[in-house]
């Protein structure tokens, strides 16, 4: 990739709520670091997004950027309707495992954000305004508080208003607008931006310990879960 020439990708980042928290030790934080690129590689496998279109997954500590390629077979509306319901089946699948005094330890919900534009690479990782704004909005204090006091939300969506207008409001695949609320918004490089926030909706077993979600079946996310035939 030339740094001068700016190329176009969907941007997909994935953060750990509460990573921070005094309960998780580093060993801890190593089991959950494992268990998001196991999730996100299963989940874009489902969504039939294979790694060859992706450029090398970043690190960031707490979570993962994904950078996919513009490519015809794996439109952005996977991210959205096959990518997002199965990466909460997993994590709806992974808590309920969890041993009930293990689950404020190691319960696992993820924030999300879902953005396109035009990226730069060089030497030291990726740069752009539309990763700034994709880790703006990722980081958003009401989009975190907003996960922090959801009890059914095995993960929480935010997506920009590209995204929104040009994916959201045209109901691919069973997306529906009304749930997508615009309740992010940011400041950057002189201008607002705004983010629309979806959070998916799952039955609960009755306990939920230590902030982790004690998470049952049943989920039903953004639109219905799309088999990958």
């Amino acid at each position: 990739m030339n740094v001068m020439q700016p190329v176009h990708r969907s941007i997909l980042a994935l953060d750990i709520e509460s990573s921070t928290s005094e309960e998780r030790t580093n060993p801890i934080k190593a089991e959950l670091r494992h268990e998001v690129y196991r999730f996100l590689r299963a989940a874009l496998t489902y969504a039939r997004i294979e790694e060859e279109i992706c450029d090398r997954f970043e690190d960031r500590g707490d979570g993962v950027l994904a950078l996919i390629h513009p490519v015809d077979h794996a439109p952005k509306t996977y991210l959205l309707s096959r990518f997002m319901p199965e990466l909460c089946r997993l994590l709806v699948d992974y808590n309920r495992e969890l041993p009930a005094d293990e689950r404020g330890r190691r319960g696992l919900r993820l924030r999300v954000v879902v953005h396109a534009g035009e990226i730069h690479l060089d030497d030291n990782g990726y740069f752009g305004e539309a990763l700034d704004l994709a880790c703006r909005l990722l980081d958003a204090p009401v989009f975190k508080k907003t996960l922090l006091q959801s009890v059914s939300a095995p993960a929480a969506l935010v997506v920009s208003d590209e995204i929104y207008w040009n994916i959201v409001k045209h109901g691919y695949e069973g997306l529906r607008k009304e749930t997508f609320q615009p309740d992010v918004s940011v400041r950057m490089a002189g201008r607002r931006h705004r983010g629309y926030v979806h959070l998916p909706a799952v039955e609960l077993e009755p306990a939920v310990l230590g902030g982790a979600v004690a998470i049952g079946p049943g989920i039903r996310a953004i639109g219905a879960r799309t088999p990958a035939a």
